[in-house]
């Protein structure tokens, strides 16, 4: 049996967490050999942690951990990090919002041995207009920066070899914003073996989007500068 860690970043959901817990919890169960549930809170400035740790007490297969608020993408890093240390063989993260499903896990995890990395496509896309254009505005501006083509850069659902993530996530500036982006463009120019899925992405289930069109402008404006430097690093 494979040894798996579901890495979630959690950041002020306290709407979200108990529900969430409870739908990833029962797939490291069902899987065993160590396999764990880590749910990073992000410096919360509510009960997300408190909740975090009352499911710890009955839920062996739960680590809860916290860290002063970075953002995402530098708590999605810390989650990598942390399995790739306790010695996962496969690595999996979606978000804390609810907006995907877990009983979409399973087929990912069949294709697991043939890649390097199994990401979702969101069809269909249930979470907004402005963020439907900010995935394709994404897409072209990876191409733009990078030359190459991606179909979903971003997507909070994806399955990945420890082993080969542990080879290329130092290429990953300490605390990027856009870290599962990075990733994706990395992959993709080193040809390595990858497989886009279909996924449903429903609304956010509860609590307040913490990320705006104001915001997302102000990190796009910033990425399309780092992303060219990485460019020229990754030569």
């Amino acid at each position: 049996m494979d040894k798996l860690y579901i890495v979630i970043p959690a950041y002020n959901e306290e709407a979200n967490i108990d529900a969430v817990i409870k739908a990833w919890y029962p797939i490291v169960e069902k899987i065993g050999k160590e396999s764990r549930l880590v749910i990073i809170d992000d410096g919360s400035k509510d009960t997300t942690y408190q909740i975090m740790k009352k499911h710890a007490e009955v839920l062996p297969f739960f680590e809860p951990i916290t860290k002063p608020n970075g953002g995402h993408g530098a708590t999605v890093l810390y989650g990598y990090q942390y399995a790739i240390k306790a010695g996962a063989d496969y690595i999996f993260q979606t978000d804390s919002d609810g907006q995907t499903l877990p009983e979409e896990f399973w087929p990912f995890w069949k294709q697991r041995e043939a890649y390097d990395m199994v990401i979702g496509h969101r069809r269909g896309r249930q979470d907004g207009f402005s963020r439907v254009f900010v995935t394709k505005t994404l897409k072209l501006v990876l191409w733009l920066s990078f030359h190459v083509s991606v179909t979903d850069a971003n997507t909070p659902f994806r399955l990945m070899k420890a082993s080969t993530l542990k080879q290329y996530i130092k290429q990953i500036p300490e605390n990027f914003n856009l870290s599962n982006v990075i990733i994706s463009v990395i992959y993709a120019k080193k040809k390595l073996a990858v497989k886009y899925m279909p996924v449903t992405f429903r609304p956010r289930q509860g609590g307040v989007n913490s990320i705006n069109m104001k915001k997302i402008i102000r990190i796009g404006k910033q990425a399309f500068l780092d992303f060219r430097k990485m460019n020229q690093s990754m030569k």
